[in-house]
């Protein structure tokens, strides 16, 4: 497979001539950004995302010069998926959910950009950027029809996560998301970790390492690092201290919280409702009628 995208890769280069030929023969702008794309997806059939960016850095240059609506859809997808591969997961969620809304896009594509923009949320770094993204994808009603929604709602609701509730999202990953990092840990379990930590941030005041080593299952010494991290980078707020072996979080807020259970209470009733009327539209009718008339 490798070998057969190097040769689709090598015939392009060499049909289209390096990128400074492109660059300065008079080539229209379309066949520019598309031979740019072509280049930029096959560098990531081949597992080369840097090379990748290269040439959709080039692409973003001649995107806004292009009035062909479809090349700019190849575009934004192309971009998303340099950034998914590139580790960039929140700005690629971000991509992909404008592209679930692009109504030049059919209906089970724009599901499939929406299914990709959750699964990067879920695997990005914790913090306002993505609690923010949780919050915009926990509104739409359409991720209720993703597997992957039940990840989802944890999340959203500040929950803690089982390393056994993660089985079935694993296999849905794709090869590069499913990487280790730095210290040994998949992707997915250093996002849940931090997705942990920030929740046992709002339901404790203070916990020793042991204690929150035992809650994130992992190691107390890891999990004061990840926590000192978190703190240091602002992704959290409270303070280490060293010489108790303890963290010190931020004064919890109740409120925020509350209307997270609230707001996900009143989704679940809409839906039930959803489904008794087209179950039963006529007593749905009725019913409606009796609580007007009161």
């Amino acid at each position: 497979m490798a070998a057969a995208v190097r040769q689709d890769l090598a015939q392009l280069m060499n049909s289209s001539g390096s990128h400074k030929d492109l660059a300065g023969k008079q080539y229209n702008v379309d066949y520019k950004l598309e031979t740019y794309l072509k280049i930029a997806r096959l560098y990531l059939e081949d597992d080369d995302p840097v090379q990748a960016e290269a040439y959709i850095n080039r692409a973003s240059l001649l995107q806004n010069e292009s009035t062909n609506e479809q090349l700019q859809i190849h575009y934004k997808v192309c971009y998303a998926r340099v950034l998914d591969y590139r580790r960039k997961f929140i700005e690629a969620a971000q991509r992909y959910n404008e592209l679930s809304y692009k109504t030049i896009v059919h209906e089970s594509e724009r599901l499939e950009a929406l299914k990709h923009a959750l699964h990067c949320t879920i695997l990005a770094s914790a913090g306002q950027q993505r609690s923010r993204m949780l919050a915009t994808l926990f509104k739409d009603e359409r991720c209720q029809q993703l597997a992957a929604y039940g990840i989802l709602e944890k999340m959203y609701l500040d929950r803690i996560i089982r390393g056994n509730q993660l089985q079935e999202f694993a296999a849905m990953l794709m090869p590069h998301q499913k990487a280790t990092t730095a210290d040994g840990s998949s992707i997915l379990d250093r996002a849940v970790i931090e997705h942990n930590l920030l929740s046992a941030s709002k339901l404790y005041n203070n916990i020793t390492f042991e204690e929150l080593g035992a809650l994130l299952e992992i190691p107390a010494a890891k999990a004061e690092k990840i926590a000192s991290q978190m703190i240091t980078e602002g992704r959290m707020n409270g303070f280490i201290d060293q010489i108790d072996g303890i963290v010190h979080f931020e004064t919890r807020e109740a409120l925020p919280t509350w209307d997270k259970q609230i707001q996900s209470l009143c989704f679940q009733v809409n839906n039930l409702l959803e489904k008794i009327s087209q179950t039963a539209p006529e007593w749905t009718a009725q019913a409606m009628e009796a609580q007007m008339a009161q």
